[in-house]
């Protein structure tokens, strides 16, 4: 387990000195087994040249609309994944990932479920979605980007209920996604079917980074959502089914909340453990 960083919540404007990766958008990327077209933002990093024979391992990211510090993300607080990557790769403690973020839309929480949660009148559209990571968007991109295929350099990253569709991919998919972000996960919803669904060790190249607020406590839909306890009980199950410490993290942050500006801050720790 682990505890972040102190520091301020944003990260600034990037100097002129650091390397800066670039970001494309993609918008109406149709989604067949959906129905409906979303749009995906995708980050190259410094030096990315479509000539060259260097291959690059691939993050995909969740709720892609809050990931990115760029003129055409979220109105609001986002992750500023692409700072904080840059950085780590100018101070050299990870090597050039890309990351490829796909927006949620107006029917989120249904997107993002796995299975139905009867408190909050939530009917599952979620194996709609994974069907589309696995079978529409990870090709997509394998054929067209200079990608690393296998589990070992291939992440999924989300917070909250995208925390949860993270963990759902790594556990239905361990063959493609090996390293799984759940940031917030909730991993509670459908009274828990996480912890029924994940019976066993995939006995696949796993890394699992699992965070959250100490006291993290929300109720959005109904009921109450205690993130530090229920992100704590999952580690604790997954490490009974045999994740070893060098598979599976844990960060409880005293102060930390169901917040954008809180997955920010905590953010340069998870990619620093997780892509690793």
């Amino acid at each position: 387990m682990g505890v972040p960083e102190k520091g301020p919540s944003g990260y600034g404007a990037p100097s002129s000195n650091d390397i800066m990766g670039s970001i494309h958008i993609i918008r109406d990327f149709f989604s067949p087994q959906e129905g409906f077209a979303r749009t995906l933002r995708i980050y190259l990093p410094d030096g990315y040249d479509a000539s060259s024979d260097r291959r690059y391992p691939v993050l995909y990211m969740h709720d892609g609309q809050n990931v990115f510090a760029h003129p055409e993300s979220s109105l609001y607080d986002t992750w500023c994944a692409n700072i904080a990557l840059d950085r780590l790769v100018g101070e050299g403690r990870l090597e050039p990932w890309i990351i490829v973020a796909v927006d949620s839309t107006n029917h989120r929480l249904a997107e993002y479920s796995p299975w139905d949660e009867p408190r909050s009148h939530v009917v599952a559209r979620g194996q709609g979605y994974v069907r589309f990571a696995v079978e529409t968007l990870k090709p997509y991109v394998d054929s067209h980007l200079k990608t690393r295929q296998g589990p070992e350099w291939t992440a999924v990253m989300g917070s909250s209920l995208g925390g949860l569709m993270a963990l759902h991919l790594g556990w239905t998919h361990p063959e493609l996604y090996g390293r799984i972000g759940g940031l917030s996960p909730s991993v509670m919803w459908g009274y828990g079917r996480m912890f029924e669904q994940w019976t066993s060790h995939t006995r696949r190249w796993s890394r699992i980074y699992l965070d959250a607020g100490t006291h993290e406590n929300i109720d959005p839909v109904g009921y109450q959502m205690r993130y530090g306890d229920a992100t704590r009980d999952f580690y604790f199950h997954l490490k009974r089914l045999g994740y070893a410490d060098h598979e599976l993290f844990l960060v409880l942050e005293p102060e930390g909340l169901h917040h954008e500006l809180d997955w920010q801050r905590r953010l340069p720790l998870a990619l620093r453990w997780l892509l690793s």
